[in-house]
């Protein structure tokens, strides 16, 4: 592997207005949660417990989710959505298709691209996640994975795996990466050799397509491709420990203009996701809600 330098540099950036971020925690703390998927029950501050303690976005034990929209916005109908980042109030997109395949930071409010590093034409872009002060980014099919500076998106070096590549996300300590399988691959971040895997599994049953992956509060959160699910996973043992299922953000309009779900971003400071698709309009903030399904 070439890696390149590794004068890693952290960029000073400007956080989320404070007017937006206030009227973000306005809308949340006016959300409503569902009892059963989408029905209105008693108001409840998504981001607390309801008497201002500080709440996880997964609660143990819950088999099922749905969920509630926070706030919508703009998402460029142009981007096949393949990773999805939240870093430090800063959001990052990779997209793919050869020929159109990108690295991008982008403005949250307006969807705007801020920045955009275009991959080589014969490249499909996967996957991507933020490791410290480096960004690395999957292809599909051509087993190369790219590492980039935070800050310039700098090329920094590459690496090579033995699949295909999908997903990829971190636990802190451990790159975790799916390539459309059942498996998910623990990779060491520096020499990025595949220390283990396990095969992810429901009822005893294999998952396969695995996708776009996110790492939240111990879990692996995973779309499933060609489905409007994300599966929760314990990665220990591989198990899906519940669903959730966010059928309905789109209309029936925007969903024949659009391509499947794909794109799962945590910001650890409200509790909340930011989910999207490829090619889809927009960018949902949503909180999860247990459901009775």
């Amino acid at each position: 592997m070439h890696t390149g330098g590794r004068a890693w540099r952290r960029m000073h950036r400007s956080p989320r207005s404070n007017a937006v971020r206030a009227a973000s925690r306005i809308l949340a703390g006016a959300a409503l949660a569902f009892s059963a998927g989408c029905d209105h029950s008693s108001p409840v501050d998504p981001g607390t417990g309801g008497n201002g303690t500080e709440t996880q976005l997964l609660t143990e034990g819950t088999e099922r989710y749905g969920y509630h929209v926070v706030n919508r916005f703009p998402h460029d109908t142009d981007a096949f959505t393949q990773g999805l980042v939240l870093h430090e109030d800063v959001l990052y997109e990779g997209t793919g298709r050869r020929g159109e395949s990108s690295l991008r930071r982008v403005d949250l409010e307006t969807g705007a691209v801020l920045q955009r590093h275009d991959l080589a034409s014969h490249l499909f872009g996967e996957g991507i996640t933020v490791f410290g002060d480096r960004i690395i980014q999957l292809t599909f099919t051509s087993e190369i994975g790219f590492v980039y500076d935070l800050e310039s998106f700098a090329d920094e070096g590459q690496f090579s795996y033995d699949t295909q590549g999908w997903g990829i996300t971190h636990d802190g300590t451990r790159l975790i990466m799916s390539d459309g399988t059942p498996n998910l691959y623990f990779m060491d971040p520096e020499s990025f050799e595949v220390e283990s895997q396990v095969v992810v599994f429901d009822d005893g049953e294999p998952i396969v397509d695995l996708n776009e992956l996110e790492y939240v509060e111990g879990y692996v959160l995973a779309n499933v491709w060609r489905t409007d699910r994300i599966a929760v996973i314990d990665p220990a043992e591989g198990e899906v420990v519940s669903w959730i299922d966010l059928d309905g953000l789109l209309t029936a309009g925007e969903r024949a203009a659009a391509d499947v779900l794909n794109g799962i971003a945590f910001d650890p400071e409200t509790n909340h996701l930011y989910v999207t698709g490829k090619l889809w309009p927009h960018l949902f903030e949503i909180v999860l809600v247990p459901s009775g399904g």
